[in-house]
């Protein structure tokens, strides 16, 4: 990294065309003698042509002395992030259940998942400091993003994320285990998931009883967020006969066992049947779950200007040398 400590010094740069317009008109002034106009159509010699280096000389001195008081600089600035950040993993259930559409934004009909992306992308986006990952699950569960700091690339996978790409069913225990092991990768002194799910577990290896005893002694917060409303829910349907139409199921959340691993570990179970509780939920645990981080900066920066002085000094030891020989000026 190149820089100016002092960079309001090159502003006396701008001098140099007024000193040379100067020095211009004073050479060009005086009093014509009439006797020598007739040499002016003589062969001019190397010294007469050239006599622009002398004043040339000093003037590019003069330059490089301003750009030494200007204190040019090469270094490198770090800055390292101090802090206890939280370590979060976002689990977010991707079954077919997500496709119902009883969510809205900005007056029409969005699907569960589309709703949970808006208010998630927004609230990594107050986030400052911490890791975060993803885990998503639907029969199975998998990362999809390990612990990060890199928000931007978070933010593009979860653009990505398809109802159905872990397949049909809820296996809420599995997301919790595979969201440990994301954790254990970076210790923290707080560490949390966010499960968000919509429906019952109904499968997967691991149980939600036995991760939830897992979390707990390890310290994780479980926050689980219910999503959707109750009683019959909109999908659209692609029928055969019919062609697309919208047809009304019921899908059962758990919400029992839901806030159980929540009061577990520490927690807190919450429900959201609208976009704007949706996003009043990740507000509150925003809220909740906030650490100062502490920024210092290190610069290690090297002054340049014996690079800028010396070529200076040499240039004006050079023109005085050749200001006493025939480039010598008699006013």
């Amino acid at each position: 990294m190149y820089r100016f400590e002092s960079p309001f010094w090159l502003a006396a740069l701008l001098l140099l065309p007024c000193m040379l317009y100067m020095l211009r008109k004073r050479r060009h002034s005086g009093i014509g003698a009439p006797t020598l106009r007739m040499a002016d159509t003589l062969p001019r010699s190397v010294i007469v042509r050239t006599r622009w280096i002398v004043p040339g000389l000093k003037m590019a001195a003069i330059a490089l002395v301003v750009m030494a008081m200007a204190r040019p600089q090469w270094g490198s600035r770090e800055t390292v992030r101090l802090t206890e950040g939280v370590n979060i993993v976002l689990a977010m259930d991707l079954s077919e259940s997500m496709s119902a559409l009883d969510f809205r934004i900005d007056g029409n009909p969005v699907n569960r998942l589309e709703a949970v992306k808006r208010v998630v992308k927004d609230f990594i986006s107050k986030r400052d400091g911490d890791r975060i990952g993803l885990v998503v699950f639907g029969s199975e569960a998998y990362t999809q993003l390990p612990l990060t700091n890199d928000y931007s690339a978070l933010l593009s996978v979860i653009d990505r994320l398809e109802i159905g790409a872990a397949g049909k069913s809820t296996a809420i225990g599995d997301a919790i285990g595979i969201s440990l092991k994301r954790l254990r990768d970076i210790e923290s002194k707080s560490n949390m998931v966010i499960l968000l799910t919509d429906g019952r577990s109904n499968t997967g290896e691991l149980d939600p009883s036995s991760a939830t005893s897992i979390a707990a002694e390890n310290r994780v917060k479980v926050y689980t967020v219910g999503v959707g409303s109750k009683g019959p829910v909109p999908f659209v349907m692609n029928d055969p006969l019919w062609g697309q139409r919208v047809v009304y199921q019921e899908v059962d959340i758990d919400e029992g066992a839901l806030k159980e691993i929540a009061e577990r570990t520490g927690g807190i179970y919450f429900n959201a049947s609208d976009s704007d509780g949706l996003k009043r939920i990740y507000d509150t645990i925003d809220r909740m779950e906030r650490t100062e981080v502490r920024v210092k900066s290190y610069d290690n920066f090297n002054d340049l200007y014996p690079w800028f002085v010396l070529p200076a000094i040499g240039l004006l030891f050079l023109s005085y040398i050749l200001s006493s020989t025939r480039y010598l000026e008699v006013p």
